[in-house]
């Protein structure tokens, strides 16, 4: 018996070797489709099967560039600003495979908001203030800096950014650390149910169609593997679909992976307070370059930006 126990844990070993790897970054949040498959495997046809994922946690999109370009990842999820600061700067080649969340009227826009007695009604009385983001250099500035700039505020010399951080944001709002915070979901939600602050703008202001995060893969790991990314795709476009098409299940994967409570997910997740998601993953190209454009516009990027460098002709979302 000890000697089959043993052949038995060496077939498996040797199977588990054979199948073909894909090492994945991933973040938090909004990732629902990466989600399905990190919790859920075995509700996908060749996953685990034919091929496995190396799932490596980061805290941003910024550190999976970084990691992309050195080699050390294939795939992750990717914001349009650091893919084009990784392209330009890093020399990062690669394709947009899916795209995770974006926004579109009717959906979630991250916003900024101001406590209820805050004497600042408008953009232009801002001057002067102190003006929350998540982290310096952010792909939401963009956005937010024509949306200023439009009503008259420099946002190189007019406000002091500060950076607070998604998670605490609300509170750096409610203390006065900032005049005005930005707000992102699950956050958003949190700080509505307690009152006491007032939406200021959102980006929706400034652009009604927006990209937020995609999955990206390396130029050189997809021509070389192609039917192997394809696998991925496919697995990605079913995952979205899973996500959206049973909400409560997809409520408990996500609470497995970001551990936050099914009441608090319950009150924004895929209703119309969230991001918006398409069916199948389907990249938003013209809003990829849209994005690109306000990012050269703004001085984030120091050079204009082809979004179709990064389309391959074929390996892309939806895929069946």
């Amino acid at each position: 018996m000890l000697a089959l126990a043993v052949a038995g844990s060496a077939f498996l070993s040797a199977a588990a070797a054979a199948q073909e790897v894909i090492r994945v970054g991933w973040t938090i949040p909004a990732e629902e489709a990466k989600y399905w498959l990190m919790r859920r495997a075995e509700q996908f046809t060749t996953l685990g099967k034919s091929y496995r994922i190396e799932w490596v946690q980061f805290q941003g999109t910024a550190p999976m560039v970084q990691a992309m370009v050195a080699g050390s990842l294939d795939c992750s999820t990717q914001a349009p600003l650091s893919l084009a600061n990784g392209a330009i700067q890093g020399g990062l080649q690669a394709y947009i495979i899916a795209q995770h969340v974006g926004e579109r009227p009717g959906s979630f826009s991250v916003y900024w908001a101001v406590k209820d007695d805050s004497p600042i009604k408008t953009i232009a009385d801002m001057k002067g203030k102190s003006v929350g983001t998540n982290v310096f250099g952010s792909g939401i500035l963009g956005p937010m800096f024509l949306l200023l700039r439009k009503n008259g505020v420099d946002p190189e010399k007019d406000i002091r950014l500060v950076e607070t951080g998604f998670p605490g944001s609300e509170d750096a709002i409610r203390t006065g650390r900032v005049d005005v915070g930005v707000l992102n979901q699950p956050f958003a939600a949190r700080s509505e149910a307690k009152g006491g602050l007032r939406k200021l703008f959102a980006l929706a202001d400034q652009q009604p169609n927006i990209v937020h995060i995609l999955e990206v893969c390396r130029k050189e790991f997809v021509d070389k593997n192609p039917e192997l990314v394809k696998r991925y795709v496919r697995d990605l476009t079913a995952g979205m679909k899973k996500a959206l098409a049973d909400r409560a299940e997809t409520l408990k994967v996500v609470n497995e992976v970001i551990k936050a409570p099914v009441e608090v997910l319950d009150t924004y997740l895929l209703k119309p307070n969230d991001f918006a998601r398409e069916a199948g993953a389907a990249p938003n190209f013209a809003g990829i370059q849209a994005m690109f454009d306000i990012y050269a516009e703004t001085g984030m990027i120091k050079e204009k930006l082809d979004a179709a460098r990064f389309r391959h002709a074929s390996i892309v979302a939806p895929m069946e």
